[in-house]
């Protein structure tokens, strides 16, 4: 760990009256450079009340634009520009219209995990930690959801009065894709408890002892002294950090390349030169908030 520049970056942070906020998946170098490290959910509450000038994103562009639209005064940095989610590639805007006419008085719950332009087509955004909360809450018996056809088929599983149809049927993680029942057999072979984040196919979340998203992990890490995580291994070291008498184990080839991408180099590039900040239409942004919004409303309750 380069601790000289650690310190630097910090240094830059308070002259550019600067946050990071890092993602649960990123490198253990950023992840100790950060502020606040969460998941979805955990990071757009705290980007709707950081009062610093600048936002330094450190995940994917979906995240930094999300705290663009939830405070779209300050300026937020996205340290690796091509930072992507190709989950959120499969669900366009055009197709939530079409999908939205040929449903009609269906409600729309989009995954955070969709392009901004996708949002502002929904009735309400959700999180993997509170999807099954927020179609719980909409009156509404038919539900268009998506991108992630994996967590629309957990939530029709907890919520057998909705019909949930996924919006596109195969839309995925990579990531979460590779996990299959081997793991789950893997995992009470070595005596871990297993812990599958429900963006894993159907077999195994029904094999495995409990479903939840990263910031669930983190809540039910005590519970058990050994764990096999069936998610993006980089949630492991901020768990190891947090819990340093347990063990958590992890497949090595479940990478996410996006949230990897960002290394100390960048984010101390970005906090000299403001690089890449992100950009968006007003009318765009306005349309999005809404829907992100009404979720974090939902969570505050």
């Amino acid at each position: 760990m380069n601790s000289d520049q650690l310190k630097r970056i910090e240094q830059l942070k308070k002259e550019k009256n600067a946050i990071i906020l890092a993602h649960n998946y990123e490198p253990p170098e950023i992840q100790d450079a950060a502020d606040i490290i969460g998941d979805s959910l955990e990071l757009a509450v705290k980007a709707q009340s950081v009062t610093e000038d600048t936002i330094v994103l450190c995940g994917v562009r979906f995240m930094a634009e999300t705290a663009k639209v939830l405070n779209p005064e300050k300026t937020v940095i996205l340290p690796a520009k091509d930072a992507g989610c190709p989950l959120a590639d499969f669900l366009t805007p055009e197709m939530v219209r079409e999908a939205r006419s040929a449903h009609p008085g269906a409600a729309v719950v989009l995954y955070v995990n969709s392009d901004t332009a996708a949002k502002a087509e929904a009735d309400i955004v959700c999180t993997s930690a509170n999807a099954v909360e927020v179609v719980r809450s909409l009156k509404e018996k038919t539900v268009l959801f998506g991108p992630d056809s994996n967590l629309a088929d957990y939530v029709a599983s907890q919520l057998p009065e909705k019909t949930i149809i996924p919006l596109p049927p195969e839309g995925h993680c990579y990531v979460h894709a590779k996990f299959s029942c081997d793991d789950v057999i893997a995992a009470a072979e070595m005596g871990c408890t297993t812990i599958c984040h429900p963006e894993c196919p159907r077999e195994v979340r029904n094999g495995a002892d409990v479903v939840a998203s990263t910031g669930g992990m983190v809540k039910m890490a005590e519970n058990a002294d050994s764990w096999m995580l069936l998610t993006e291994k980089g949630i492991a070291y901020r768990l190891q950090k947090l819990f340093p008498e347990k063990e958590f184990h992890v497949r090595e080839d479940a990478v996410c390349d996006d949230m990897k991408k960002i290394s100390l180099d960048m984010l101390e590039q970005a906090l000299i030169t403001g690089e890449y900040a992100v950009e968006l239409p007003a009318d765009l942004m306005e349309r999005a908030r809404g829907p992100i919004e009404r979720m974090i409303a939902l969570q505050r309750r």
